[in-house]
């Protein structure tokens, strides 16, 4: 999917869902790593996290919702935060997801035991000098980086 499809799918779904239109920006951004979008109060643009594409079709429009919650409720002058009233009614009216779908890890550095074979997956590096394995505690050896 393109930003060009992205904005179109949040046009169509602030009229139907909202009756009203989308006047601003709709873009993927693929730094946004824990949450699956986010409005932007002073451009009132919307980032959508491209990995929450590969949830599915509901998944996407659910977080796009819950985003156009936020920039209705914000340019009406009403409470467009998380913990306000007019935020979770609306959310729930229009069917809009609170949280973003779990997105899978993939690990960053994948380690072997020299002995038994064991794989240790790890997001952070570590120094394969100083620590053994857990179960019989041999040597431990970087085998891939992955990114």
């Amino acid at each position: 999917m393109t930003d060009e499809e992205l904005q179109q799918l949040v046009e169509q779904l602030s009229l139907t869902a909202f009756h009203r239109s989308f006047d601003h920006q709709a873009t993927f951004n693929s730094r946004l790593q824990t949450t699956g979008g986010r409005y932007l109060l002073t451009t009132h643009n919307i980032e959508i996290n491209p990995r929450m594409t590969a949830a599915g079709q509901s998944a996407l429009a659910g977080i796009i919702k819950h985003e156009l919650c936020h920039y209705h409720l914000h340019l009406t002058g009403k409470g467009y935060m998380h913990r306000d009233h007019d935020f979770k009614s609306l959310l729930t009216q229009v069917g809009g997801w609170r949280y973003a779908p779990a997105q899978e890890r993939i690990p960053k550095y994948i380690y072997v035991c020299c002995q038994c074979g064991a794989q240790i997956l790890r997001q952070r590096r570590m120094d394969p000098r100083r620590y053994v394995c857990a179960r019989c505690g041999g040597r431990i050896a970087l085998v891939t980086k992955n990114r």
